[in-house]
């Protein structure tokens, strides 16, 4: 697999006033590269199939045809590169065992993998992915990229532990790529070792209610 650098797109989204959220959805959308809402839709896909029961078939048809791109409940979803998309959600779910691993190792002790909020799972996941099998993906990259999918759903310290996780784990598979000392900075808030605590999921999809969760406006 080959792909071209990757680069952090630019945080242009802000709160609109009453009355201009649903233009500013569509500029918010608009500002998403196809590679940002790849790795959202995936991680929504995700989410998804993970409460439903899904497989990864009927979770890109679905997604596919109704759901990227598309305006759904008054939230626009932002388009996605198809190729990058189907590769994430594929791979994810066909390396779910090592992924698992080395992220229960990467997560503090006591709190193991299966412990976590079903969407920061998601999170955790697609990004462990990338680190591990998608080379051409410049690790700091994909750390910052599910960084900023973490922001899209949640307000508190959920963000930091995607950080904080993700940049151990790519410490010991890819060495090489992470220059800043051991145990850097944790951007976006503290790692609590995985607990979900202070923080509301901003998702809209509650567990067990069969709708992907949407970004948080």
């Amino acid at each position: 697999m080959t792909g071209t650098t990757e680069t952090r797109p630019d945080d242009t989204a802000q709160a609109a006033p009453e009355g201009e959220v649903h233009e500013t959805a569509h500029e918010t959308a608009r500002a998403i590269s196809p590679r940002s809402g790849a790795r959202l839709s995936v991680v929504q896909a995700l989410y998804e199939m993970d409460i439903s029961g899904k497989g990864v078939l009927d979770a890109l048809a679905e997604f596919e045809a109704f759901w990227i791109g598309q305006e759904v409940d008054g939230i626009v979803h932002p388009k996605a590169e198809t190729a990058f998309f189907r590769d994430l959600l594929r791979g994810t779910v066909e390396e779910q065992r090592a992924i698992d691993q080395k992220l229960d190792q990467a997560l503090a002790q006591g709190w193991p993998l299966r412990r976590i909020e079903i969407v920061l799972r998601a999170i955790l996941r697609a990004g462990a992915y990338e680190l591990l099998f998608r080379p051409d993906v410049p690790a700091p990259a994909a750390i910052s990229e599910y960084v900023d999918v973490a922001h899209s759903f949640y307000t508190a310290d959920e963000p930091g532990l995607v950080n904080a996780v993700l940049d151990r784990v790519a410490r010991e598979v890819r060495p090489g790529e992470m220059s800043a000392p051991k145990g850097g900075s944790n951007k976006g808030g503290s790692n609590k070792g995985g607990s979900n605590k202070g923080g509301s999921n901003k998702g809209g999809g509650k567990p067990g209610s069969g709708k992907p969760p949407a970004k948080k406006a």
